[in-house]
């Protein structure tokens, strides 16, 4: 299983914009067979901070994602074009 969080800044004044390629990528997303989470938050304590936790059965499952038409026109064609800094933290389940 690969688990990570993904922690973006974008200008405040981007937040509507931001949540509406998010909200159809989280969306699709979630239909893709192997990912088993795909959940945005917006950090309380930090109102330009998106928080994205992402779950894959496996690195196929992450690729397949990484790969598809959503990712590329949501993510790589709305997110990444606003996104004032990226932070990728991945994770190691103990159980």
């Amino acid at each position: 299983m690969i688990t990570f969080f993904v922690r973006m800044k974008f200008r405040e004044e981007d937040r509507k914009g931001i949540e509406e390629v998010l909200i159809p990528l989280a969306e699709a997303s979630r239909q893709e067979p192997g990912c088993l989470a795909y959940t945005p938050h917006w950090m309380e304590s930090e109102p330009d901070t998106l928080l994205l936790y992402e779950q894959y059965r496996d690195e196929a499952a992450l690729e397949h994602h990484r790969a598809s038409e959503h990712f590329k026109q949501y993510a790589v064609g709305g997110l990444y074009q606003k996104m004032l800094d990226r932070q990728l933290e991945n994770l190691h389940a103990l159980l």
